[in-house]
């Protein structure tokens, strides 16, 4: 069996190393070719050029990479139609993916699976059926996707959410980090304000100024900020002004498997969380810590989003559980007052979070096969 398999960003060469071992578990005889990061290149792909070519993100960066993204597009889908697999798999990166797809599908009858579904959900729901002029099958995150996609003629499989397949912090791990940083018994507040400068830059003052009620009810509570690496120095400099000695955990100078328990260990021993919106919310609720999601952006992006939106919350806690107890604060309400008494009544009150929590993790597939494995069989169940 053959297959061709393209990643473009870090999370889906994650998501296409636990795909590429479930392949190999049900299908010995699979020989992989495409182009992949470093995860998918551990289960066997010689990636054809470096996946970070593809790593480009907004319309400043693209434009200057333009003529040779085009350029790999068109590389790639020759390759793809030369090498006639039994199956092309696109993850994520639809800029990239869908193009690649197209190209092929206008040329030859080779099957194409594209792994994680577009957020119709959420906005601009007529990309489906555009998607299904050259996806075959497509293979869901999130419980709720397959009907969306489906009506387009496509086939959807949900497979579940890798967040369910990552390895959790104990109680003695909490208890652990508590005790290294000195913690104690006190109260712990983890702030998350993004992973890119531009989210820091905009999210850590309004976070900081948050933090004041929660100080004022609680003097001896203890603030943690893990940093992803790139923004670390910044992060560092932006807590300096909060009215709290924040405890930044710097991944910087630590083996990724350090960094990675490290965070962990915070996660499970915070009480309470602040942070960005985005897949972290899936994060905090696998370790059972009860949130507050804010996220401020441009007044012009705001509104057209605003504008576009198909639901009422961007929180993926709220809805996979089908819940709004999770409190989200975007553009405008992005406002320290209201977000320091939200994440005051969430301390006083976590029960219904919790709850809700637990029916995310069920739902995105906690306890149950590993995803990496379920897409396979699902991509193996459709040949």
């Amino acid at each position: 069996m053959r297959v061709f398999i393209i990643a473009g960003e870090p999370s889906g060469d994650k998501l296409g190393g636990a795909l590429m071992k479930g392949l190999k578990q049900l299908r010995p005889d699979v020989q992989f070719d495409g182009i992949g990061g470093a995860d998918m290149q551990a289960e066997g792909l010689v990636s054809r050029f470096p996946m970070e070519e593809l790593s480009v993100m907004g319309i400043a960066e693209i434009l200057p990479k333009y003529r040779a993204l085009m350029a790999r597009i068109n590389e790639t889908a020759a390759a793809v139609v030369k090498a006639a697999p039994d199956v092309l798999i696109t993850i994520d990166s639809p800029d990239f993916s869908l193009r690649v797809a197209r190209r092929v599908k206008s040329v030859s009858t080779i099957r194409t699976v594209h792994y994680v579904a577009p957020t119709v959900w959420a906005w601009r729901a007529g990309r489906a059926k555009k998607m299904a002029q050259v996806i075959d099958q497509v293979l869901a995150l999130f419980p709720f996707e397959p009907p969306l996609m489906t009506v387009d003629g496509m086939v959807c499989d949900f497979v579940g959410h890798p967040v369910v397949a990552e390895p959790k912090a104990s109680a003695e791990d909490a208890l652990a980090f508590r005790a290294e940083y000195g913690l104690g018994d006190a109260p712990v507040l983890m702030v998350l304000p993004g992973s890119r400068r531009g989210e820091v830059s905009r999210l850590a003052a309004v976070f900081g100024q948050s933090v004041s009620p929660v100080l004022a009810r609680h003097p001896d509570l203890k603030v943690v900020v893990p940093a992803a690496a790139p923004v670390a120095e910044l992060v560092r400099d932006a807590v300096a002004d909060w009215p709290v000695k924040a405890l930044v955990l710097d991944p910087r100078g630590r083996t990724l498997a350090k960094a990675g328990h490290l965070k962990r260990a915070a996660f499970r021993a915070a009480d309470i969380a602040l942070a960005a919106s985005g897949t972290v919310s899936l994060e905090l609720a696998a370790a059972r810590t009860p949130m507050v999601i804010a996220y401020k952006m441009n007044w012009l992006t705001f509104r057209l989003i605003r504008a576009m939106a198909l639901v009422d919350t961007v929180t993926l806690v709220n809805l996979v559980s089908d819940t709004r107890v999770v409190p989200d604060f975007l553009g405008p309400d992005c406002q320290p007052d209201r977000i320091g008494q939200a994440l005051l009544d969430i301390m006083q009150a976590p029960e219904a979070q919790l709850a809700a929590m637990e029916v995310t993790m069920t739902r995105l597939g906690e306890g149950g096969e590993d995803p990496g494995r379920r897409a396979a069989r699902a991509v193996l169940a459709r040949l």
